[in-house]
């Protein structure tokens, strides 16, 4: 390749990539859609093996669609009141916190003043007041405009459009991006393109899979210890286990000083960690060997990285589109430091 082009083809990069961050929020649905295409088009193909691809696709955009309309209708309202529960209970907690924890480290720690327990608690219960929860906020935010309105509503029925059909013509997509790759790099794009859908269908899908688990294992266990904030912590405990051991340390802290302030003893701490212990052996030896497996090959450090720079540049569109960069980047670095490795240059 001569410098021309290469010069033409970095214009053309950065030609694009200033595009894409012009044309952000209309891309967002698009983006959303093909992930959930993305995420949904294996199931699809092994459908497709006894069924035409017709009613496959249909059987799996239900599935996803009833998924996500379960979470939305169901589980949002149960996390908002278990997060009003928490803002209402925070003058209890924050006078046995008063009343126990804080004499204890002035008397062991010599400690005087931690934090302002009082300005925190009226805080918190000022701005979830003036929310009004979040069903209520998502609404208002979006009815202040009758553009933003209309703009919402139009994303929220093109994304499961786009999704149906992505995943019915998902594979026409990938062969007709394979037949525009010059012959002479053929092979070596495809078989970036293969480790790239390897590392990012096993992140996406298997990982996706193994959060949820531990988000149901971990909210059903705190649930039967008695646990008024169950399902919350559960979650945040799931949520969060995309990278390995944050969730387990979140959860079993955030749980164990929910359980001390809801029960006031020693002896509850123990369901507890039995809890987050069963978690952890079933996430160990079922979940993420059977659902990912060693395929990730995307340090914690590198996606929690991509993650926080996706949103700082490109906001929501930013997020959902960092895993995928950061999976295809990290082939193309393990291609690069190979190709070093083999050069005359390393050899010097």
């Amino acid at each position: 390749m001569s410098d021309t082009n290469k010069l033409f083809l970095l214009l053309g990069a950065l030609a694009l990539g200033g595009l894409i961050y012009l044309l952000s929020p209309v891309l967002t649905p698009f983006l959303f859609a093909a992930l959930l295409a993305y995420i949904g088009d294996p199931l699809v193909d092994q459908l497709e093996k006894k069924l035409p691809r017709g009613l496959s696709v249909s059987i799996v955009f239900l599935f996803i669609i009833g998924a996500v309309a379960l979470a939305i209708f169901f589980l949002l309202p149960l996390v908002e009141r278990q997060v009003s529960f928490l803002v209402e209970k925070l003058p209890q907690y924050s006078n046995r916190i008063h009343e126990t924890v804080l004499p204890w480290l002035r008397d062991t720690l010599g400690v005087e003043r931690v934090l302002n327990l009082d300005a925190l608690r009226e805080a918190a219960t000022q701005y979830w007041t003036k929310a009004g929860g979040i069903m209520a906020n998502l609404v208002a935010s979006v009815s202040r405009s009758g553009v933003a309105l209309l703009a919402w509503l139009a994303n929220l029925v093109l994304i499961p459009v786009l999704t149906f059909y992505l995943l019915r013509d998902w594979d026409i997509l990938v062969e007709r991006v394979h037949e525009l790759i010059p012959r002479r790099i053929e092979a070596t794009v495809a078989t970036l393109a293969r480790e790239s859908d390897e590392v990012l269908g096993a992140f996406l899908r298997g990982q996706l899979t193994v959060m949820l688990g531990l988000a149901a294992i971990y909210a059903a266990g705190l649930w039967l210890v008695g646990l008024d904030l169950a399902l919350l912590l559960g979650l945040l405990a799931g949520l969060v286990s995309f990278v390995p051991y944050l969730g387990f340390v979140v959860g079993i802290v955030a749980a164990g000083i929910a359980a001390l302030l809801q029960f006031q003893d020693l002896f509850h701490l123990l369901p507890v960690v039995a809890v987050f212990a069963i978690g952890q052996a079933v996430e160990g030896m079922l979940l993420t060997p059977i659902l990912v497996g060693d395929r990730i090959g995307l340090h914690p450090v590198a996606v929690i990285f991509a993650v926080l720079a996706g949103g700082q540049l490109f906001g929501f569109f930013g997020i959902l589109l960092a895993l995928p960069i950061a999976a295809v980047v990290m082939v193309l670095l393990r291609h690069a430091h190979e190709r070093y490795l083999n050069s005359r240059l390393y050899a010097q």
